[in-house]
């Protein structure tokens, strides 16, 4: 109580209160600044009075008269019941919420600094049933107060978390945040505090409110209370709780099945408090869960679909806050089966599979550069172009939901393909390597290109980094595929190919046979391919600058025939070969020359008086280096080289050919000659110029001289210059030793008119054949001079008697008559030599008495010349001599002439004599043998093709039958068996063959049991074919039924030997074959010595001591007669000789003739054979037996043994 009697705010003041049953104050109040008592009067007065003692000195003492009045102002000394109180402090100030929160508030005030601490009712009030009033006391100022409620169950349990009860009393509550409390539940207060800070005023309070229910109004009144706990006047405040709210609910991860969410709640220092009920429903379904954490998982959830979300905060009982609501649609689940279909250079196709969604973002990223892109699509499968070749992408799929949501992301990655490569080119090809390049579009460098390179039998892959690669060890001639294929990270992009040959391999063994105007070729080529080859042949004249078009060969042909060429002429011939599109790496070049083409004919002149022949000819066609010109005699041979046609010679050609012998026939051969080669001759037998005959020595002989006329008998002239034409005889009656030819004009008339002492008396022409150059005529020739006979105008008139005469001859090579001079002898015109005259003969008187007997005797000689006469020119008849006065009848020849063989020589030196005219009429007489025989078979029209020449036909007795098959005639071949030494089948002699008897000659060969072939005939001889080559060079042949393969080949210069198996196919039966080919032999002649056909015979006679001996010798030429029965001939004769000492030419040919015609064809292979024996037996004489083995060594190449020098034996071979 201040000093003027007022109470201040805050005091404490006691009161001490009467007994209640005695004392007579009922109630005491107060104030600030008073206090009040009320009682009881015990007394009915009403006056009496009342009053309050302050125990404060300074204060005043009220009183009062009447029951219930306030007493102020009250003084000491009165008298009456009296009690202790307390002044009532001052009402605190600036109460307020200084915070509200959720569950808590924070309450502050002031004091006066009479206050001693406070009281505050806490009343709460909602909406319920019951309301909240707690009474908190012993608030101290200058402290910071914490309550914290907890609610009681029915057991009077306290929730967490317990703290230690402070008797504090608690009303009832009908509700707590999150739901109704159960009626009677309660509260217990716990209170942490006082405690002091330093932050607070000493007249501050603070108090801190927790576990408030959220969302309620509180009322708080603080009452200050005194010392004497008197209370001042209550101060109240309200505030509301906020309430509990959940937000900020985020979700931290959201799949297909599943979400996570967060949230917040505006209570966070009470969160702990909570738990949170969250409810989830979709349009079908809901479900709810409770969490303790403001976080929670949610699963089993549908993909796709819209959920809505409520979280309710709830507290400790069961109240709960404003809940939190969200929306979420859970994204779409991930597509399965996400795989790449399909890639390309610049697109790439995806699919995948999607069971609740029907849109789809896919990302695509390049692997290394590049932004990404999205693109949407509703189907479940994409082309995505617009991509870079050989480029790695990477492509992330995202299922679309509503509302934006996508799902988890499936993801694949691929290469788009390389760009294939183009312009693959060959930049170099060989036989065996390739290189090649290509072009990318790309210019990629981390391409890797593999190549792969694959024939129809082989292939090969490589890598490449680069555009480019080479291949090696490849086939000549093969077709190559060749692929390029680019790839990146072991992604391959397209493929492209080219094809392309390696070069084929060039030609070898290049091969050229030529006549004059073409060219045969034949080449090797060993490539595995060279059968699908082609060959381009390019020709040029060497020194032209034309060529010839080129020449393409079928496939496979590895030959070819180049015509309309120049005779004599060099060509360079180059041969490509070609596989496809692709040649071989340059050709193979060879040259060669045209045959030069031969002389057509040539004239020859004799040069009148010298012994010269002038040859003219005209020039061939082509070029042509030179000449070759040889003139031949017997055994004189002269080659002389003769330049060629030029210019200056024109179209023709002339030479001469001096130092001759005169009226000599002389063998010349004119051959052409170019680039080495000499063209087949062209032959002439040409007489060389006669002159005036050789100067006898001899003198004519007079006998049988009578009064007029005399017998003059004299030989004939030398014919070393030409052949005497005629004898003049002349007489004379003068002394001279020969005559002029002056005196040739005049007759026995001019002798008789006295012009003239020597005339002509008598003229003999003849006819007789030149001689041999050296021979002097054999005959003699006798005149009876005085005659009166006329020869030509001469007159052989009679002698007159007593006269003195000299004979002497004038001998005629060319005799000229003079038709001015009555066609007398014209001397100078005529080729003339006189023989010396002879002795002067005187002649008798005439006497008449022996002139019967000198009639006689000339009769008598008349008739001797008569049968003389006769012989003569019966001999001259066969000899082919024209004899226009006496013909002849034929005489049949005899069938053998046998000469012994010590005999032989001699029989030789007499049939030569007179050039070969004895061995002329054997030959002569054999002409005609065999020629009747029948030959019907060889007639037939189905067999007219199978001979090779029509008129050397088979004689049907002695033709050689093969079996017959489909046809009558298929037994006909051209060959005849002909007789040997041992056998009438020795030998068969058959035509080469043709074309189209190439089978029936290999059937005889097998049907006969042929072992040897004797081959006498080159298959082409001046540009003509003789003979079809009839066997196979390399490969076996099928020749009908008979395969004929060559084992073996040695060519030696006059012969070649072949080896073959031949072979019965349907059989499979075999045996050997030799072929003996004598290259040697020109046709119609003869081989150019003898020793040659005698070795060669014996060459083969010692082969078939190898082979059955019932197996015949097959021999043949062109036509089988001439060459074939030569050969056949030299065998009997040898044997012959051998076995019989005797020699019978004509009987053995005689004999052939019988079985085949025309054999030893000609009289020169006839005179052959008879040169023949007599080699044979002059070497058997001769210790010297070399001419016989001048071709020993020859033979011994072939057989590798040295010669044995025995004649007529082995020939030197073993076999």
């Amino acid at each position: 109580m201040h000093s003027n009697g007022q109470f201040t705010q805050a005091d404490s003041r006691t009161f001490s209160p009467l007994d209640p049953e005695s004392s007579p104050v009922k109630a005491v109040t107060t104030s600030p600044s008073s206090v009040t008592a009320t009682w009881k009067n015990n007394t009915t007065a009403s006056d009496s009075m009342g009053g309050i003692k302050s125990t404060n000195e300074n204060l005043h003492t009220s009183f009062a008269n009447q029951t219930g009045d306030n007493s102020t102002d009250s003084g000491p000394g009165s008298n009456g019941t009296s009690g202790d109180t307390t002044v009532e402090p001052h009402p605190v100030m600036d109460l307020r919420a200084a915070f509200v929160g959720v569950t808590h508030v924070t309450l502050t005030w002031k004091t006066d600094n009479i206050t001693d601490t406070c009281r505050m009712l806490l009343e709460g009030s909602q909406e319920l049933t019951t309301n909240l009033t707690v009474n908190i006391f012993d608030l101290k100022p200058g402290s910071q107060h914490t309550v914290t409620l907890y609610p009681l169950g029915l057991n009077e349990t306290q929730g967490s978390p317990l703290s230690t009860e402070n008797g504090l009393d608690a009303g009832n509550t009908d509700s707590l945040p999150g739901g109704p409390a159960a009626p009677g539940s309660k509260y217990r207060l716990e209170r942490a505090g006082p405690s002091s800070n330093t932050s607070l005023a000493p007249d501050t309070v603070e108090v801190l409110l927790l576990r408030l229910k959220p969302g309620t109004q509180y009322k708080a009144t603080v009452y200050p209370q005194a010392v004497k706990s008197a209370e001042g006047q209550p101060q109240a405040t309200e505030f509301k709780t906020n309430s509990s709210q959940v937000f900020d609910i985020k979700f931290v991860n959201i799949s297909a099945t599943s979400l996570t969410m967060t949230w917040k709640i505006n209570d966070n220092e009470s969160s702990s408090v909570y738990t949170y009920k969250i409810q989830v429903v979709d349009e079908t379904d809901s479900f709810n869960l409770t969490v303790n954490e403001t976080h929670a998982v949610i699963t089993e959830l549908s993909s796709g679909t819209l959920y809505n979300i409520t979280v309710y905060p709830v507290l400790e009982d069961g109240s709960e806050g404003t809940p939190g609501f969200i929306q979420v649609y859970t994204p779409p689940s991930p597509v399965s089966d996400f795989r790449v279909t399909s890639v390309s250079t610049r697109e790439v196709g995806l699919a995948w599979n999607s069971n609740d969604t029907h849109s789809f973002d896919i990302r695509i990223t390049p692997h290394e550069a590049g932004e990404p892109r999205i693109i949407t699509t509703t189907e479940q499968s994409i082309v995505i172009g617009g991509l870079y070749p050989g480029t790695m992408y990477r492509f992330d799929i995202y299922p679309q939901g509503p509302n934006g949501t996508k799902g988890d992301s499936q993801t694949v990655s691929t290469t788009t393909d390389c760009s294939a490569v183009f312009d693959i080119r060959v930049i170099n090809v060989t036989t065996t390597d390739m290189q090649l390049a290509w072009q990318n579009t790309d210019n990629a460098s981390e391409y890797i290109y593999s190549v792969e390179i694959q024939s129809e039998h082989s292939s090969d892959r490589k890598n490449s980094s680069h555009t480019g690669i080479a291949f090696h060890d490849l086939t000549p001639g093969t077709l190559y595929k060749i692929t390029v294929t680019p790839q990146m990270d072991f992604v391959q992009g397209l493929a492209n190919s080219t094809l392309q040959y390696t070069r084929p391999s060039k030609v070898s063994s290049i091969e050229i046979m030529t006549n004059t105007t073409a060219a045969t070729l034949n080449w090797q080529n060993v490539d595995e391919a060279s059968s699908n080859y082609t060959y381009c042949l390019l020709i040029r004249q060497d020194g032209s600058s034309s060529n010839f078009p080129p020449i393409v060969t079928d496939v496979g042909i590895t030959h070819a025939t180049v015509t309309n060429l120049i005779p004599g002429s060099s060509y360079t011939v180059e041969i490509f070969t070609r596989m496809g599109d692709v040649k071989s790496l340059g050709p193979s070049r060879q040259s060669f020359c045209t045959d030069p083409a031969s002389v057509a004919s040539f004239d020859c002149e004799a040069v009148p008086k010298k012994a010269t022949l002038v040859l003219r000819w005209a020039c061939p066609l082509g070029t042509s280096t030179g000449f070759e010109l040889e003139v031949s005699h017997g055994y004189w041979k002269n080659k002389t080289p003769l330049e060629g046609c030029s210019l200056n010679n024109g179209s023709e050609f002339m030479t001469e050919v001096t130092h001759l012998n005169f009226s000599t026939l002389y063998d010349v051969s004119i051959a052409t000659r170019s680039c080495n080669k000499t063209a087949p001759p062209a032959q002439n037998t040409c007489l060389s110029g006669i002159t005036d005959p050789p100067l006898p020595d001899g003198s004519p002989n007079i006998t049988s001289v009578s009064h007029n006329s005399v017998k003059v008998k004299f030989s004939g002239f030398e014919a070393s210059h030409g052949p005497i034409k005629a004898y003049a005889l002349v007489l004379t009656t003068v002394d001279v030793h020969r005559p002029s030819a002056d005196v040739l004009r005049f007759t026995y008339g001019d002798f008789k008119r006295g012009a003239s002492n020597t005339y002509v008396t008598y003229l003999i022409t003849t006819e007789a054949k030149r001689r041999a150059q050296g021979l002097s005529e054999v005959l003699k020739y006798e005149v009876d001079v005085g005659n009166e006979s006329i020869t030509h105008g001469y007159y052989n008139g009679k002698l007159e008697p007593l006269g003195s005469y000299r004979a002497c001859v004038a001998g005629f090579t060319n005799i000229a008559f003079n038709p001015r001079n009555a066609g007398l002898i014209d001397g100078n015109e005529s080729y003339v030599s006189f023989s010396p005259c002879s002795e002067a003969v005187f002649l008798p008187q005439d006497p008449g008495v022996i002139c019967g007997a000198v009639f006689g005797c000339i009769f008598g000689a008349l008739v001797i010349v008569a049968v003389g006469g006769f012989i003569f020119w019966r001999r001259r008849s066969r000899k082919g001599v024209k004899n226009n006065d006496v013909t002849f009848s034929q005489i049949k020849p005899k069938k053998s002439k046998l000469i012994k063989v010590e005999n032989f020589e001699a029989y030789f030196k007499k049939q030569q004599a007179d050039s070969n005219c004895g061995f002329a009429e054997e030959y002569e007489d054999l002409k005609l043998v065999g020629i009747n025989l029948p030959k019907y078979a060889a007639e037939l029209a189905e067999n007219r093709g199978k001979n090779r020449y029509n008129n050397v036909l088979p004689y049907d007795v002695s033709r050689v039958k093969l079996s017959v098959q489909t046809h009558s005639t298929d037994d006909y071949i051209n060959a005849n068996y002909m007789p040997g030494y041992h056998s009438k089948e020795d030998f068969i002699a058959t035509q080469g063959p043709l074309p189209n008897t190439l089978k029936d000659f290999w059937r005889m060969v097998w049907e006969k049991n042929v072992y040897a072939v004797v081959m006498l005939t080159k298959c082409v001889e001046q540009g003509r074919t003789k003979c079809e080559e009839y066997w196979p060079s390399k490969q076996a042949q099928d020749y009908g039924d008979i395969t004929v393969a060559m084992t073996s080949e040695i060519v030696l210069p006059e012969w070649t030997i072949r080896d073959f198996t031949v072979k019965n196919t349907p059989t499979s039966e075999s045996h050997p074959l030799r072929q003996f080919h004598f290259t040697s032999w020109p046709d119609h002649g003869v081989p150019d010595t003898t020793d040659l056909l005698i070795n060669f015979r014996y060459l083969v006679r010692d082969y078939m001591k190898q082979s059955p001996p019932e197996s015949p010798i097959l021999v043949h030429c062109s036509a089988g007669v001439g060459r074939t029965g030569t050969f056949v001939a030299i065998d009997r004769l040898i044997y012959q000789i051998e076995n019989e000492n005797t020699v019978d030419v004509y009987g053995i040919v005689y004999d052939l003739r019988m079985h085949r015609p025309l054999m030893v064809q000609t009289e020169d292979q006839y005179v052959f054979l008879n040169q023949c024996v007599l080699d044979i037996i002059r070497s058997q004489k001769d210790s010297k037996v070399d001419l016989i083995y001048q071709n020993t060594t020859a033979m011994t190449i072939y057989e590798n043994l040295s010669p044995i020098t025995t004649f007529g034996k082995t020939n030197g071979y073993i076999a």
